[in-house]
Formats: structure tokens, sequence, C-alpha cells
């Protein structure tokens, strides 16, 4: 802003020329006005002037389009069949009672880890303990008639053998009667004890058979397991897990849980591909963690109503990280190319049977559209069995928005990685 001075002011206010588009030429009393009005109207002008020279827009930027591009590279790529299943114990069993008895000690609880061979519990079977004193008492017994019979088979058979004797010497003196007699006495003599070493065995058997019953009065573990459910305790009676009532109380439910199972039902198309032996990775997001698993059996035929193949893949748990009931995803390696060329999945535009097309940026950076012949493809990659070679720049994303021939400015850009 200018500044002018008192007297100067008050003349320009009353000067009746101080309007736009005033034409009368100011006299000499005007003079001081003369001297102001051009600064002024000057820097007014050049206020203006400014003012439009900063409203004018910048220039235009340049009119090359950028494009998003990646290398051509080698690297391994596999196709996997990805499905969801639930770990199941190796092995898992409901604990019975051979023998019937009530409980009298207990050595487990919910959540118990035992070995194979582990004491579990204790029954008391009074009647059996009593039914092995009548046995061994039967087998005493037994022993005394064996020997009784061997001792009157030993006088019938020297008596037959010495009646012979004479007769063969003196045959006057011994009638074929008493002869006849005596060995009758002699075989029959021998039969008692052959009957009597049968009873014996008979009775011993039975006195091992109720021992073997009171051997069951003590329930251990069949393999190592944990215990996951409890049906019985202490003063509880077991009844014998026969047949006939195995729908009664058992005593636990035992899970073989440091070796877990995971049941694939691997669909028909994958069925050849599946190997014994194979290592599959097992993705358990309850934990967000994977683990390592093998396909160590499958049925070897084809379910006519799914059109799938049972297949078991097994995890090991020695760590008890893993419980039965959780899900997890099994990826099974199906087929598998060794460094070969790949490009990002968005970087083609599949045109179906193994073929498609791609867009190159060449070195004079200008688009190349061509047809390439596709290999194996997994969640992030496709293999390029021709049209391409390592290190070409080939566009990633969208293809219509480029023309073949067409000078871009490539930017060099990483592709997403799927975890």
């Amino acid at each position: 802003m200018i500044k002018l001075k008192n007297k100067e002011v008050a003349h320009i206010r009353s000067g009746s020329e101080l309007y736009a588009g005033a034409t009368r030429p100011f006299d000499g009393t005007d003079s001081p006005f003369r001297y102001w009005v051009a600064p002024v109207l000057f820097l007014l002008m050049a206020a203006l002037a400014g003012c439009g020279a900063s409203s004018k827009p910048e220039a235009a930027t340049s009119s090359i389009p950028l494009a998003a591009v990646v290398p051509v590279t080698r690297r391994n790529i596999s196709t996997t069949l990805e499905i969801a299943s639930e770990f199941q114990p190796f092995q898992e069993i409901d604990v019975y009672a051979k023998v019937s008895g009530y409980i009298k000690k207990l050595y487990i609880d919910w959540g118990t880890h035992v070995s194979a061979g582990q004491l579990m519990a204790v029954l008391e079977i009074p009647e059996l303990q009593q039914q092995i004193q009548h046995d061994e008492a039967a087998l005493a017994e037994a022993g005394q008639e064996l020997h009784r019979t061997q001792s009157a088979y030993a006088v019938a058979h020297v008596t037959y053998q010495r009646l012979a004797n004479v007769q063969k010497v003196r045959p006057e003196l011994i009638s074929q009667e008493d002869i006849d007699v005596a060995q009758g006495k002699d075989l029959e003599a021998d039969a008692a004890v052959s009957a009597a070493q049968q009873a014996l065995l008979a009775t011993r058997a039975a006195l091992e058979k109720d021992k073997t019953l009171f051997g069951y009065a003590n329930m251990t573990a069949p393999f190592d397991g944990v215990v996951t459910q409890m049906y019985a305790y202490t003063g509880a009676l077991l009844p014998a897990g026969t047949s006939s009532n195995i729908g009664s109380s058992a005593l636990c439910h035992l899970s073989q849980n440091d070796l877990l199972r995971l049941v694939i039902p691997v669909p028909e198309r994958a069925v050849p591909d599946i190997r014994i032996g194979d290592d599959v990775a097992v993705s358990v997001s309850g934990l967000d963690r994977t683990f390592r698993g093998k396909i160590v059996r499958f049925s070897d035929e084809i379910d006519p109503q799914t059109r799938t193949m049972h297949t078991e893949v097994d995890v090991r748990n020695s760590r008890y990280e893993l419980v039965p009931g959780m899900y997890a995803t099994v990826d099974i390696p199906l087929q598998t190319a060794q460094n070969v060329l790949t490009v990002p999945v968005q970087a083609v535009q599949s045109s179906g049977q193994g073929h498609g097309t791609v867009l190159v940026v060449n070195e004079s950076n200008h688009i190349e559209k061509r047809n390439v012949t596709l290999g194996l493809q997994d969640a992030t990659a496709v293999e390029v069995v021709s049209g391409l070679k390592a290190d070409d720049r080939v566009v990633f994303g969208e293809q219509e928005q480029f023309k073949d021939g067409e000078l871009v400015e490539p930017t060099l850009v990483t592709p997403p990685q799927v975890k």
C-alpha cells in the first residue's frame, strides 16, 4: 500500500476528476496529484498482472503411461490338493474289566497319561480268590490220586510179568486163565494211571485259568495313551466285559494322542498322484502353526458314492500340542516341476487348454504381445513352457489398458506372496 501525505490525500479526495473514465486534464493546481497517480496505477497493473500469471495452469506432464512389470524367473513349482480334516487319535478304546469286581484301588483320573502295562485300577474279587483255593486243593487231590493209581499199576504190572515168565519156564505150573486175569489187571491199572494224569492236567488247567482271570483284577493300560473320560470310580462295580454285556459301564476311555491321524477323502482326479510315504504340510489355524505329516495308508478303492478314496495322514504329537478334534488343512503335493520359468498368475491372460498371452516390455520399452504355453500352476505363479525366456519383463495386472507396440515407462513391482 502507498501512503500519501495528509495534504495530498485531502487534495485527491476534493478533486472532481478522480473517477473512472475522467477526461478533463488537470490544471496547474493539481500538479502534485500527477506525480503520484502514475506510480499507483503502475503498481496496480503490475499486481493484476501477477495475479493473472499465477492463475495459469501448469504445463502438462509426460503422456507416456506407466506399466508395472515383473521379471520372468526360475523356481520350483508344484500343484497341491488342499483338504480340511479333523484330528483323530491313532487309536482309542473303552477299557472294560475282564472279570466282574469292585474297584478297590484307582490310579487314574481325567487327563492321566499312562504307559503300556501301567496299572490303572485294582478290582476286588473275593469269589475268584476262593475258587483259586478250591482249585489248588483239587490239584493236590488229583496228584494223590495219580500217585495211588501209579502204585496200583506198578503192582499189577509186576504180577503179570512174573506169571508170564513162570509160564514160559514151567507152563504146567500156571494156567492160561491166571495169565489172562493178571494181564487184564495190568491193563486196567495202566488206564487208571492215564485217567489220573488227565484229571491232574484238567485240575491244573482250571487253576491256571482262575489265576489268569484273577490277574485281570489288575487293570493295566494296553498302550501309551491319555485318559480322556472316566466312567467309574473307587467302589463301583465293573461288570465283566463280555460280548453279552459289552454296553455296560467301562472303567475309562483311553486315547493314543502321541500319534494322530487325519482322514482325507482324496478326489478321484488326484488318486493317481497319491503315494505312501509322501510328506505333507498340515496347517492348524487354531495354533497358527504348520506341522509335518506323512501319507501312511489308503484304501486303494474309490467310494462309488462320493468318488473319493479314503487316505490317512499320520502326524507326530510327542509334545501333545495337538488335541483330537482340532481342525487342520492338509496340502498334498500332486505334481512338481523343478527350476522352470514362471510368471505371476496376474501377468497371464489364459485362453484355456494350457495356452495364454502375456505383454512383454522389450528393451526399447515397447509392448509386445506374446502367446505362451503354460504348465503347472500354484496359488501365485504359473509355469511357462514356451514363449518367454529368463529375465523377460512382463506386465503385471490388467492387459486391456495397453496396446501392442505402445511405448511405456516400466516400473518394477514385487508380486504379493501367499502365506
